[in-house]
């Protein structure tokens, strides 16, 4: 076991018992029991340690609990796939996820789809959905194959590397091609360069607390950010310009500059920057992350690696190339993404902000609460999902888990736009590579860490890849 990972839950599981905190606000005093270590305290172990520390939580308190963070209202926490399913069901007037993920404006931008509620928020999913229907995808699957191909070439055989930078790129630059449209040449670098520096400076988990997003001036993390974010925004409104003047292609901008709202109104350039930024953050780091934990769990269980690149040869021969119209085949590869998703899923858990009162999991809770559903309890309880430590694809062969009780994507009305895009992308480039490259794992022990919203593996993950022997 990591030392580190002991201590983080050793100081978890202190955080969640601790009784020293001030009183509740009376508004919210009839709550659900929770820690009630100080709020400060509690926001930065579910910031840095997230997962040690909801498993103490659920540990002392059970499926529902309320946390109390500085700057949210108060949280009250379900892992019950029942409460998870009245969430989903609700509507949308009573339940808003939009202000649980104001957080996020600053990043994404006010028209951003992830921070929006009510009718603007259906009017901007319309406008985005089409861009994800499945007759898209294959012109989708062809720049996915190909950029994979193009950066596993330069990966190093039989020597350590950081696996996480490199998913990374590999996402990165499907989103430039397939979102952006931008080909190879200066506008893709720049803009490429600016949005990792960007990126990499939203790593740090504390951006996600407002108290934090303090511009200090152009060599504070938040104000370098800002100036970043003011020449993307440059950036992508002069691509805008362009696509608008040069003609239209094949990308998912070109169909958002061609989507109309309701009343027959085009998407304004500020609409559109802000859901390419919106596509790039929400797109990027989780797809990277999801095929880094999966190809570190296919380089610790050689047999399911095995049993993938069977199919891999059954489905297209050893030597023909890669027809993304056939990845739909590959049932295994699905069940194995899909279980690493479960194991581990790239966001913690999902919020909304209730309107009106309502009642959830049988406890009725007043409005102005926060509800979250945490997607790591759930993925890991061992009354839904049998020896839930056990890395176990056939899982999702035997049988197809409902939506309450395997949920990474979110669900009900905010369900992820891009679940279909991002998981068909998984298929496309762990199917690409795992035809000539086979992982091996230069550590045997990840921890995972909090990457603003997402929950990576540690240390970009350290492994190693040889050529494949058939």
């Amino acid at each position: 076991m990591d030392l580190r990972t002991t201590v983080a839950d050793v100081a978890a599981r202190r955080i969640a018992t601790r009784r020293v905190s001030p009183r509740p606000e009376p508004t919210f005093a009839a709550l659900p029991p929770g820690p009630t270590s100080h709020p400060v305290a509690q926001m930065l172990s579910f910031l840095i340690t997230p997962q040690s520390f909801l498993r103490a939580v659920r540990s002392e308190f059970g499926r529902v609990a309320t946390l109390r963070i500085p700057g949210i209202p108060p949280l009250v926490q379900f892992s019950d796939p029942e409460a998870v399913r009245e969430v989903f069901a609700a509507s949308g007037d009573v339940m808003h996820a939009g202000k649980a993920n104001a957080i996020l404006e600053p990043f994404l931008g006010t028209y951003s789809v992830l921070v929006l509620d009510g009718a603007r928020h259906r009017s901007q999913r319309r406008l985005l959905l089409p861009p994800f229907r499945g007759d898209r995808m294959r012109a989708y699957g062809e720049a996915m194959r190909d950029i994979t191909l193009d950066a596993t070439r330069r990966w190093p055989r039989d020597r350590r590397f950081v696996l996480q930078r490199e998913t990374q790129a590999i996402t990165l630059d499907v989103i430039l091609r397939t979102v952006f449209g931008m080909e190879d040449g200066a506008d893709q670098d720049r803009m490429r360069s600016l949005l990792v520096s960007a990126l990499r400076i939203l790593d740090n988990p504390l951006f996600i607390v407002r108290t934090f997003q303090k511009d200090l001036g152009p060599l504070s993390p938040w104000g370098r950010f800002l100036r970043l974010r003011e020449k993307i925004r440059r950036e992508m409104d002069a691509l805008i310009a362009r696509r608008r003047r040069d003609g239209l292609r094949e990308d998912i901008l070109s169909m958002l500059l061609q989507a109309t709202h309701e009343d027959g109104t085009p998407m304004s350039d500020e609409e559109i920057r802000d859901e390419l930024f919106t596509l790039l953050v929400a797109g990027h780091e989780t797809t990277a992350t999801a095929l880094s934990w999966t190809l570190h769990r296919l380089s610790i269980h050689p047999d399911v690696l095995a049993r993938v690149q069977a199919e891999l040869d059954e489905v297209f021969g050893a030597d023909e190339p890669l027809d993304v119209d056939r990845v739909r085949d590959l049932g295994y590869l699905d069940a194995v993404c899909k279980e690493s998703l479960r194991i581990h899923p790239v966001i913690p858990g999902i919020g909304r902000v209730l309107e009106q009162p309502a009642r959830v999991g049988g406890v009725d809770l007043p409005a102005g609460v926060a509800i979250g559903c945490s997607i790591y309890l759930v993925h890991f309880d061992p009354a839904i999902w049998p020896d839930p430590e056990r890395f176990d694809p056939t899982r999702f062969l035997d049988h197809k888990p409902t939506p309450y009780t395997f949920f990474p994507f979110g669900g009900g009305l905010r369900r992820c736009i891009g679940e279909a895009f991002a998981l068909y992308e998984m298929r496309v480039v762990l199917a690409t590579l795992l035809r000539e490259l086979e992982p091996v794992p230069a550590v045997r022990e990840v921890r995972a860490q909090r990457r603003n919203i997402t929950v990576t593996p540690a240390g970009g993950l350290p492994i190693r890849m040889r050529a494949r022997t058939r």
